[in-house]
């Protein structure tokens, strides 16, 4: 049975990664993160087709994530060599080319299990996105099937809506006004 993450203290991980630019393999964990803000998300599988339309988006907003004292960081089941292969392959040869932020290789497959995203008998992982505080408790989940992508402008929108601190209505935006509780 699933277990809730939302309003914990997100499970720890530590795994290996590739740079954003192919250039270099290196390791991650939750607590380098600890200050910021951290979008991480999950997807099936390096050279597939739905994945490189969202990691390419997540990677050109960015600079606005980073606005927002945030990192991103992309997490399959795939081994660094093929997400390092997979940057290194140009978009019109269904790479991602280089990425503003790294993936990381969660070849055990213990991370997505931890995340409740894991789908056991194929090896992959749902598309899975986790929205943590700088003080690493978990502040959103969403997870849905493979073939459909997430949006860029909601995952920003619900970042900006929990660091505002209100009470946000529905469809809320940045710049509205929050709810009052008196």
């Amino acid at each position: 049975m699933a277990e809730r993450l939302v309003g914990r203290q997100a499970p720890p991980f530590n795994m290996e990664t590739a740079s954003g630019d192919g250039e270099r393999f290196g390791k991650v964990s939750l607590a380098d993160y600890r200050g910021k803000w951290l979008v991480l998300f999950f997807y099936p599988l390096d050279f597939t087709f739905v994945c490189p339309t969202e990691i390419t988006a997540l990677s050109v907003a960015y600079p606005q994530f980073q606005s927002l004292n945030t990192e991103v960081l992309g997490v399959s089941t795939d081994s660094i060599h093929s997400h390092r292969a997979w940057i290194r392959t140009d978009p019109g040869d269904n790479g991602v080319g280089k990425l503003n932020f790294p993936l990381a290789s969660d070849i055990t497959k213990n991370v997505a299990r931890a995340y409740g995203v894991l789908i056991e008998e194929e090896g992959v992982a749902l598309r899975g996105l986790f929205i943590m505080n700088p003080e690493g408790e978990m502040m959103y989940q969403v997870v849905n099937h493979n073939n459909v992508g997430r949006s860029v402008d909601e995952t920003l929108r619900v970042l900006q809506a929990l660091q505002s601190g209100g009470l946000c209505p529905i469809n809320w935006k940045p710049g509205q006004s929050t709810l009052s509780t008196n």
